[in-house]
């Protein structure tokens, strides 16, 4: 038990001196709704309910 919290204490002093991997982080975009589900929006085939900003974020990705 105490070699695992020595090895643990060391990886979580030790990672922050690494280099950052990436320079810009991704953008991530989370959508909650009560009632609906992937097919209700139009960019996904969705007929029924008008969903214009969503169809243009998935549309540019």
């Amino acid at each position: 038990m105490a070699r695992f919290c020595i090895l643990t204490i060391a990886l979580l002093t030790v990672r922050p001196l690494l280099p950052a991997g990436a320079a810009e982080r991704p953008n991530l975009i989370y959508i909650l709704a009560d009632d609906a589900g992937y097919g209700d929006f139009g960019c996904y085939g969705g007929t029924q309910l008008p969903t214009p900003n969503i169809d243009r974020m998935a549309a540019e990705g």
